[in-house]
């Protein structure tokens, strides 16, 4: 099992493990919004206060699965993966109790959307989050990440895709919280604990509030960067970069 949720306290954990790299497939990237689907629903009929998204194994989230979806001809898999990370962002986004995101390792491309749609962010000190989307011949998640880190910081990552350290991250206040790799999951729990004890409407709506009160437009940006990723893969571009990504042909900074 690749995406899989466990409810503990009052606290949901949803957990991804795909190795080596934990690279998302689109079937993946259903699952976890139909995961965060169901326990939007439940946590109206049972009491559910807190989420937490984290990972095992190498990394948080090292992007789409690139090998998947150059395995596929046509353009149906691009096109389906593009639709599966839009709705799958939009419903951690709107899910209607606290997601905190809890960061073991790299967090690049997809996983960068999957961070910026949540409500907070923990981090362990190895922590990196990156765009290496340019080296890889497609637009996306510059939305997510324009709600993380300063306007011209944003250009840099997105032109260079250098990726910001953990530490960086907290200077800039997106990250709640850097800690040591053993004590990630323990902060987590210990935040979303904090808010478990909390009066449960009075939390939901304050996250309804922030949500309308949120000054980044994340889901219609980025319709737009899929919309000139869609336009590259036509022109060829994109799948170009994509095939030189699995044939090791080109180095990428991270």
């Amino acid at each position: 099992m690749t995406i899989r949720c466990t409810i503990e306290n009052q606290i949901a954990e949803v957990v991804m493990h795909h190795p080596p790299v934990n690279a998302i497939t689109v079937g993946d990237t259903w699952k976890i919004h139909d995961t965060f689907k169901e326990l939007s629903e439940r946590s109206e009929r049972e009491d559910i206060r807190a989420i937490i998204l984290t990972a095992e194994g190498k990394g948080f989230n090292a992007g789409i699965d690139i090998k998947e979806m150059q395995s596929v001809e046509g353009w149906e898999h691009l096109l389906g993966s593009g639709e599966a990370c839009y709705a799958t962002f939009h419903q951690i986004y709107n899910t209607p109790i606290p997601v905190i995101a809890a960061v073991n390792d790299f967090c690049m491309g997809l996983g960068i959307g999957l961070v910026g749609s949540c409500d907070l962010i923990v981090a362990s000190t190895k922590a990196r989050f990156g765009l290496p989307e340019v080296d890889n011949g497609a637009l996306g998640c510059a939305s997510h990440l324009a709600k993380l880190v300063p306007p011209m910081k944003l250009r840099e990552m997105s032109l260079t895709c250098r990726p910001a350290s953990a530490q960086e991250m907290l200077a800039w206040g997106s990250v709640a919280y850097v800690v040591e790799p053993d004590q990630l999951m323990a902060k987590a729990r210990e935040i979303a604990a904090g808010i478990a004890k909390k009066q449960k409407a009075v939390v939901k709506f304050a996250k309804a509030a922030l949500n309308h009160i949120d000054n980044f437009e994340m889901h219609a940006n980025y319709r737009l960067e899929q919309g000139y990723t869609y336009q590259l893969n036509i022109m060829g571009d994109g799948d170009k970069a994509r095939d030189a990504f699995i044939e090791g042909t080109r180095i990428i900074t991270r």
